[in-house]
């Protein structure tokens, strides 16, 4: 093969590789319309259904998180033995359609359900793209690509804002559930025409080959104590993230009394998504400039940026400060999420590279959703009282978790070099 011909042919996969990352974005945005969709429609079920808030948090959390988790770690182990174009279809066809069976749901235990599903098919996806893009793309790229995969989040919570809440006060939260499902089928169909498997890059590092047990395989992942820290800091900050997009709605709702900024609130999402991406570039630079524990830094920005905002939010007189402020807060703190998926692939080898993202996933899945969403709830229910009885609960969970986020940052970067691949 003569060198033009090689240029061209390595040109080509590179086209392709950004052509694979931005499909698989467009179906991570997909996955977050429809997670996303029952926080934003909340208030409209609660009434329609006399749900508690209580009950509102459990099905965010719980109902979804619970099995995304467990069957996650098992979604992973699968993404590294086979086909993960067809996992990553399958879900998205089964997610989608679950998706709009909800809107002909009665009862919390229809819906309840509904979201057992949608959290099984889900958990398909992210490990197996995670794997796909270690595939696709350089070690040195991975914070940058992983960051402009994990904006889907924000773009896709952004667009559950404001087509799902557009939809739902236009004419009514079925409706709504019905209209975000729709995209899933066509992307799947998409999937399949265009959506290639690559060439798997397994290697034998440590006389350990692609063949070893999930139990091993885990093992060897979690002896390491900056993958522990790692699991541990972004843990807390998924909960900050998680419990706050299931309550913004509460928040304008029952503190502001003014619904009409839930939709319009989308918009801090699509900022949000911009910031993913400028904290896995800036995370990348700092490697470069100071070493690889370095790219905790922008970890630490998000633990406590946000939390100043977050405060004069909250408790602000007027609903339209407490929008912007809120907003803002939101922008710094969930700019982490590229960041973490890409930093636990460098304390692995490449035959664990779905498990290892499985295991994030299933991490900050149980305690994100599991415990943020309900606890939150239980709080605002039973804990405190007043106009402010949301703020209250809401900004003591933040603040607990920007701390404690920091904490297993700072502890994490002074055993990197010892465990890192």
């Amino acid at each position: 093969m003569d060198i033009s011909t090689q240029n061209s042919n390595t040109s080509t996969r590179y086209n392709y590789a950004w052509f694979a990352l931005g499909l698989l974005t467009l179906i991570y945005i997909c996955s977050f319309v429809d997670r996303q969709i029952i926080a934003v429609l909340g208030t409209n079920i609660r009434q329609d259904l006399g749900l508690s808030n209580t009950q509102i948090g459990v099905l965010y959390g719980p109902a979804f998180s619970l099995i995304y988790a467990v069957c996650g770690l098992f979604m992973g182990r699968m993404a590294d033995l086979f086909s993960r174009k067809r996992i990553i279809l399958v879900g998205l066809t089964v997610w989608s359609l679950m998706t709009l069976i909800s809107g002909f749901a009665y009862s919390f235990i229809f819906l309840v359900t509904a979201r057992f599903f949608v959290g099984v098919s889900q958990s398909a996806l992210s490990p197996a793209v995670y794997s796909l893009l270690a595939d696709y793309f350089k070690p040195n790229q991975r914070a940058t690509v992983f960051s402009i995969y994990a904006s889907g989040i924000f773009v896709g919570v952004g667009l559950s804002f404001l087509i799902g809440g557009s939809v739902a006060q236009a004419y009514d939260w079925r409706t709504a559930l019905y209209a975000v499902a729709l995209p899933g089928f066509v992307l799947a169909a998409i999937g399949g025409f265009f959506l290639h498997e690559p060439e798997r890059k397994y290697s034998k590092q440590s006389g350990i080959d692609s063949a070893r047990s999930m139990v091993s395989a885990l093992r060897y992942m979690l002896r390491k104590k900056t993958v522990i820290l790692h699991l541990a800091g972004f843990s807390f900050l998924a909960l900050l993230g998680y419990t706050l997009l299931a309550f913004i709605g509460t928040v304008f709702n029952d503190v502001f009394n003014d619904a009409s900024y839930i939709p319009i609130y989308g918009w801090f999402m699509f900022l949000t998504g911009v910031s993913v991406n400028l904290s896995g570039w800036l995370a990348d630079r700092f490697a470069d400039k100071w070493g690889p524990s370095s790219r905790f830094w922008m970890a630490i920005i998000a633990a406590l940026g946000g939390l100043p905002f977050y405060w004069f939010g909250l408790f602000a007189e007027s609903v339209a400060t407490a929008f912007l402020l809120i907003g803002i807060g939101n922008v710094i703190s969930s700019s982490y999420n590229g960041l973490a998926a890409a930093l636990i692939q460098y304390f692995v080898t490449d035959d664990m590279r779905g498990l290892a993202g499985s295991v994030y996933l299933f991490i900050i899945s149980i305690v994100g959703f599991g415990i943020g969403p309900p606890l939150t709830g239980w709080l605002i229910d039973h804990a405190f009282t007043g106009q402010y009885a949301a703020s209250k609960a809401l900004f003591s969970v933040f603040t607990i978790c920007g701390i404690a986020a920091t904490i297993c940052f700072l502890w994490a970067m002074t055993s990197y070099e010892e465990d890192a691949v």
